[in-house]
């Protein structure tokens, strides 16, 4: 056993098994992947297979640098418990000798204790039990709250003694995909995203609506492409905004997009405006400017991009954090509902005059 984070690596650089075990959505599967570089960097021999979820594992399919996916299903009403076991009983059989886990949530942390791995580490930023330190032998903390995600896993790793190169995400996106974009999306087209993964994260679908007739009228060349996920909620907030604009200047595409289908797409616009939800970074990460509408909330910064290139606005919010949400009965956030139209177009007209 480790008897201090910083000797983690040197006694675990031999290791041929790695996992690490992360049951984030999408945003959280994006950050994860320049951790998930350095560990296959600083472990060469060994394999480096993944514990995520679904949309995690379509995801993290387009690095290269993991070897295997562990997909395992997360919902509000909990995972079965023999497709649980199940899982347990074939990761176990994996023999991994060391764990690693960014999210130290209570369930990840049973799972990374469950995956039997000779040595694990875990980050201490969920709950803290007193049981913690019999299940995971290492913990760790994030020592900047004010970078990106990502920088903030890297660091961690140095903190367990792993060398840092600089950051990269290099995701691949399938050869046919990219082709599809080619044939089908503009190059330069805005990407438009309304929906968030809450509905308290979501501006009024009347302010979309506004910005975009704003935008076409301005500039009649602009091309827009709005997508959205296969929820049912999505898709009919996704229809009225398509509806009321209803012209040949816009492109719509909703729930109907893979994953990698949508990184191509985001990768031959220019910018994306959005919520506080994955498709953001998965914009970041494929070389869109960036426009975006948040709560502002304990822990922003990790979910804020760097660079001239990625500008936000944030609306101090009576409900965040909050563990009892005013707003949570209406399905409406006032607090965003008080960004401007005006606030967001005088942003967006500033990102498009850079290109």
């Amino acid at each position: 056993m480790p008897a201090h984070p910083a000797e983690f690596y040197s006694k675990t650089r031999a290791a041929r098994k790695v996992i690490v075990v992360d049951l984030g959505y999408l945003g959280d599967s994006i950050h994860l992947v320049p951790a998930l570089w350095e560990i296959k960097r600083n472990y060469p021999q060994a394999e480096l297979h993944v514990a995520a979820t679904p949309i995690g594992c379509e995801l993290l399919s387009m690095a290269p640098c993991v070897d295997r996916l562990w997909p395992l299903t997360r919902t509000p009403k909990g995972t079965p418990w023999a497709e649980q076991w199940r899982w347990i009983r074939n990761v176990r059989r994996e023999k991994f000798d060391v764990a690693f886990n960014f999210s130290g949530t209570d369930r990840t942390v049973f799972l990374t204790y469950l995956s039997g791995a000779k040595q694990s580490a875990a980050l201490l930023c969920g709950r803290h039990h007193f049981y913690n330190s019999w299940l995971i032998p290492t913990w760790l903390y994030r020592k900047d709250r004010t970078t990106y995600l990502s920088e903030q896993r890297r660091q961690v790793l140095a903190s367990c003694g792993l060398s840092l190169e600089p950051l990269k995400f290099d995701l691949r996106v399938p050869p046919e995909a990219t082709a599809w974009a080619e044939k089908t999306v503009p190059a330069g087209a805005v990407h438009i995203s309304v929906n968030a993964g809450h509905a308290l994260k979501e501006w009024p679908i009347e302010h979309w609506i506004a910005l975009a007739q704003t935008l076409l009228r301005e500039r009649p060349n602009l091309r827009l492409v709005a997508t959205s996920t296969s929820k049912t909620a999505d898709r009919e907030r996704l229809e009225k905004f398509a509806t009321a604009l209803n012209g040949p200047q816009l492109q719509v595409f909703a729930g109907n997009l893979s994953l990698a289908q949508l990184a191509a797409l985001l990768a031959r616009c220019s910018l994306h405006v959005g919520a506080d939800s994955g498709a953001l970074h998965l914009a970041v990460v494929m070389g869109a400017s960036t426009v975006s509408i948040f709560r502002d909330y304990l822990g922003i910064a990790d979910w804020l991009a760097p660079g001239e290139q990625h500008q936000y606005v944030a609306a101090p919010c009576r409900c965040v954090n909050q563990k009892v949400q005013p707003c949570q009965a209406g399905g409406r956030p006032e607090c965003l509902a008080g960004i401007s139209v005006e606030t967001v177009l005088r942003m967006v007209k500033r990102q498009l005059a850079t290109k």
